[in-house]
């Protein structure tokens, strides 16, 4: 592509250092309610210890840009909040105990106040973003709300099934690669960029996304539970079929399948040990090939950008996609 991509993750925090440091009051402020229960439960969240991805992308695309204005930082906030009132609802539907290496917020106070915090921080959002006073931002976030609680509900029809690739696809795309696509476009949106560049800027979060999450997936079956901060295979124990999972499917002999099918259909590793699954997946070069998969994913978002001119931002944008690959939890 002619662009040196040197720019690592140190440099990236400091070009948004202020940005990142104005998102931190911003979001402690936005999830302060006068019930207390909402408060303590925003407080606990907000101090989980998310990487805030998701708005440092907001970030980049808007500084693509030159946009300067506080938009930036208000709207990254709408989109942190938005990603944790998900992680709430998460927890609470897949009866999770821990989330980042702590207990998870429903395990502290209990599934209905949670239901109802996770309520209050979609609308908290959606009244920060009203202030932007811009139709099109509006219609963005409404679009990816639905999206993600009908990506939810797909997922919770899907448990325990032996679903498509396709189906697959479709489901991390609404569940996590939509927000990715989002945060680009919003701050395109900020930025004034034209319809093509913002569409350009929104399959390069589509494409991170669906490499982030496929990534999850693989670490979610071969990490430790220290580094997770959770139990290690938990999507396999909540009948969650992953990319790993449906290329050993494709694959595998009719006895192995049914290993497959009993841990799904029991929702625990009883009758079939972890270590049999990972044997099944190694043999068939499931794990590989599902990271494979992510990698074409990230190098596509890269390619979603080349056009754009030589920058920082852009060199920072061109690095994200091998930190999301890379990563280790």
């Amino acid at each position: 592509m002619g662009v040196s991509t040197t720019i690592n993750g140190k440099e990236i925090f400091d070009l948004l250092r202020d940005d990142l440091v104005a998102l931190e009051g911003e979001f402690g402020q936005d999830t302060v309610s006068g019930v207390q229960a909402i408060t303590e439960i925003g407080e606990y969240l907000r101090n989980g210890g998310g990487k805030r991805l998701r708005p440092a992308l907001l970030f980049l695309s808007s500084r693509l840009f030159d946009y300067r204005g506080h938009g930036a930082v208000r709207l990254g906030a709408v989109v942190e909040i938005i990603h944790t009132a998900t992680l709430v609802h998460d927890d609470i539907i897949d009866e999770a105990k821990t989330r980042r290496g702590r207990p998870a917020a429903n395990t502290q106070w209990g599934n209905s106040k949670c239901v109802l915090a996770g309520d209050w921080l979609y609308m908290q959002a959606f009244k920060i973003a009203v202030q932007e006073r811009n139709f099109r931002i509006l219609d963005t976030l409404i679009e990816l709300t639905q999206q993600m609680v009908e990506g939810e509900l797909l997922q919770m029809e899907k448990l325990g099934q032996l679903i498509t690739l396709d189906q697959h696809l479709d489901l991390i795309y609404r569940k996590t690669a939509c927000l990715f696509s989002v945060c680009m476009r919003l701050g395109a949106i900020l930025g004034g960029a034209t319809p093509e560049q913002e569409e350009a800027l929104g399959q390069y979060g589509r494409n991170l996304g669906m490499a982030f999450q496929i990534v999850d997936d693989v670490l979610d079956l071969t990490a430790s539970e220290e580094v997770l901060g959770k139990p290690v295979a938990s999507d396999l124990r909540e009948g969650k079929v992953t990319m790993a999972v449906i290329h050993s499917l494709e694959r595998c002999t009719a006895e192995e399948r049914v290993k497959i099918e009993t841990i799904l259909r029991d929702r625990a590793f009883d009758g079939v040990t972890r270590a049999e699954i990972m044997d099944i997946l190694r043999r068939y070069g499931s794990l590989d090939a599902a990271s494979a998969r992510a990698m074409e994913y990230a190098e596509c978002s890269r390619e979603s950008i080349c056009y754009f001119p030589d920058s920082e931002i852009k060199r920072a944008l061109l690095w994200a996609p091998e930190f999301v690959v890379g990563r280790e939890k």
